[in-house]
């Protein structure tokens, strides 16, 4: 067996600790990119797995183990880096690495939103060596609880597909498909982006403005608005050559609602917590894209206007 490590997440949120811990439990060897690391080092994780059904009353094992944390520039054996960051810190965290990695080093995006891959595919499509980029995104639920400690909340689909330059390397697909459940890989990811975008666009900007959890945007009075944005997403996207089902868009962001009700949103905690949001690449993508195509979208308008004052808000040190 090779135990070189060859796949790095640059990102240790949530998430990109959820898929550590998938890949390592699966048998792959990987570690997390320091970005302000001047040497290699050792990290110990621990993980609480999803309380079962069939056994709530039994009390998870916490699992520990420990990865390697790369320097930025000890990346030469590194042949997958999965992004893990908030979309809004892709390219600056992302950008100085590229000229550390091999020119074999696949890029893989997983994070909220969308644009980003935009901006990032010039810089991976053409380049000596032949690079590629390809897109994903989950719906699994996971916790921070502290730094190096999460909790799996919930379970979800996760999807990957191809975007520019060279394809994924069969190895490397095989391997994500066979270590995180409820995964596959899809032919056109940007039809799958943008679905995941419906959900983001209606739960998590409007349980921020109203301070409230997902399952509260069941109520009557929030149709009217969840109703708006997805009419001006799935019009925007058309203009942008994608074709959603409007009827099955809006069936999913209500099965999500349901299905996390007692969840508070990820743009929930970053506002409760003071932290910038996604919501430029969010509602803001919806916008910027609709404005592309000369197109109104007041709905996503509000939203974004709304969010970005809560963040300003507490930017200002205003309670």
């Amino acid at each position: 067996m090779n135990d070189v490590v060859d796949i790095a997440i640059l990102g240790a949120g949530a998430v990109g600790q959820l898929i550590c811990h998938q890949l390592v439990t699966a048998g792959m060897n990987v570690g997390f990119i320091g970005r302000n690391a001047l040497r290699p080092s050792q990290q110990t994780l621990s993980f609480t797995p999803l309380v079962s059904a069939n056994n709530c009353q039994q009390q998870p094992q916490e699992i520990h183990y420990s990865v390697p944390i790369f320097a930025a520039d000890a990346l030469d054996n590194i042949r997958l880096v999965i992004v893990c960051v908030k979309a809004y810190q892709v390219l600056d965290a992302l950008a100085p690495l590229l000229k550390h990695l091999p020119s074999q080093c696949h890029i893989l995006l997983l994070h909220n939103g969308m644009g980003p891959h935009l901006a990032l595919a010039p810089l991976i499509d053409g380049q000596a060596g032949g690079r590629g980029l390809s897109l994903g995104t989950t719906s699994q639920g996971v916790l921070r609880q502290t730094r190096w400690q999460i909790k799996q909340t919930g379970q979800g689909l996760t999807q990957f597909g191809h975007f520019a330059g060279l394809p994924l390397d069969e190895h490397y697909r095989r391997a994500l498909l066979h270590a995180i459940p409820g995964s596959e890989w899809v032919d056109a990811i940007i039809p799958c982006l943008w679905q995941k975008l419906a959900v983001n666009a209606t739960i998590n900007p409007l349980t921020a403005i109203h301070n409230c959890n997902n399952g509260t945007l069941a109520q009557p009075k929030f149709y009217d608005t969840i109703s708006n944005i997805l009419d001006e997403l799935v019009n925007v996207a058309t203009h942008d050559g994608i074709s959603l089902d409007r009827h099955y868009v809006q069936e999913r962001v209500y099965r999500v609602i349901e299905l996390t009700a007692a969840n508070y949103s990820s743009m929930h905690q970053d506002i409760a917590h003071q932290r910038r949001t996604e919501i430029d690449q969010i509602n803001g993508y919806i916008c910027e894209r609709a404005k592309a195509h000369n197109l109104s979208a007041p709905a996503n308008t509000k939203v974004w206007g709304l969010v970005k004052q809560l963040e300003a808000e507490h930017h200002r040190g205003i309670s």
